[in-house]
């Protein structure tokens, strides 16, 4: 008898599936980009009566009055800008330098714990840190800190005038604790994909164990941890509720990082509920323009400085 093998699939019927599969994701990737757009257009149609008004001199000005429906934004621009640095310069070298003590120093059983707790940190929400800064660290900065700080380093700038506790350093502070966790998993997480060979092999050319972590794990990461500094930092300029609550709200440029001062973020959540005139409102989805275009170009630098570092 004649056995007849069954008709073999045809190369569409075959892919069939991988297409549908690719398609729907093509889809959903598609629709993200076209979010993204939809809220940068609702973001400019909202702010256009206040482009129109007031155009470049919203970002030079610094005269926030919304009884005179007068809005600059220099004020908050310098204070979104000021306590992000203020919160990355803290965050960044405590974060590395936790990556590196748990991923090549601490026992094992040791770095997990610790770096689960240091995990923990993302999911503690933000109106909890604001809380702990309202009632714990900005009483201690008025009492102990700051007096030190008007004390023995009043002749700078930086740490001039009175001290109310609440402030730029107050948020700076406060997000520096936020973003840790940021810094800190992906930083750890380039250090482990590091080969062990490559350790071994530079304790075997006689290198010591610091020397072993500066040349096998840190300069092979300088990408990865820029990236993740950078990441960070787009973090810290998003931050509201944490910042509204400790940084002072006062529309100033000041150079003491003692003095009250406001970010983008906190003067939206401030004011959004309670603007009233259609200006005034304008003025602050304006504000959240110029956020969202600083935290797209942020994240934006970031991928391309990652990309370029792992050419090279």
């Amino acid at each position: 008898m004649f056995s007849f093998s069954p008709r073999p699939k045809s190369r569409k019927e075959t892919h069939l599936g991988d297409f549908i599969f690719a398609s729907l994701l093509r889809l959903i990737s598609l629709g993200l980009a076209l979010m993204l757009v939809v809220i940068a257009f609702f973001l400019l149609r909202g702010a256009f009566a206040s482009v129109s008004r007031f155009e470049w001199s919203f970002i030079t000005d610094s005269t926030w009055d919304p009884v005179q429906e007068v809005f600059g934004s220099a004020p908050v621009l310098f204070g979104t800008l000021v306590s992000s640095s203020i919160a990355v310069l803290i965050a960044a070298p405590l974060s590395i330098g936790i990556a590196v003590f748990l991923n090549e120093l601490a026992p094992p059983k040791i770095g997990k714990a610790i770096g689960f707790l240091i995990e923990m940190l993302a999911a503690i929400p933000s109106v909890v840190y604001g809380l702990w800064g309202i009632f714990v660290l900005a009483p201690w900065l008025r009492t102990t800190v700051e007096p030190f700080l008007s004390k023995n380093l009043g002749w700078i700038p930086l740490f001039t005038g009175p001290y109310y506790g609440v402030g730029m350093l107050a948020a700076g502070l406060i997000l520096s604790i936020m973003i840790i966790p940021t810094i800190f998993t992906i930083s750890r997480e380039i250090f482990k994909t590091i080969p062990t060979t490559q350790r071994e092999a530079a304790l075997a050319l006689g290198a010591t164990r610091w020397e072993m972590i500066k040349i096998s794990v840190l300069k092979s990461s300088k990408s990865g941890i820029g990236g993740a500094v950078i990441l960070g930092l787009g973090r810290a300029l998003g931050e509201t509720m944490a910042v509204t609550m400790v940084i002072g709200n006062r529309s100033e440029i000041n150079l003491s990082l003692l003095a009250p001062a406001q970010t983008m973020a906190s003067v939206i959540a401030n004011e959004y509920a309670e603007a009233t005139s259609d200006i005034h409102l304008s003025a602050l989805i304006e504000i959240g323009f110029l956020l969202f275009i600083v935290t797209f170009l942020i994240n934006a630098f970031a991928r391309i400085f990652i990309l370029r570092e792992s050419r090279r």
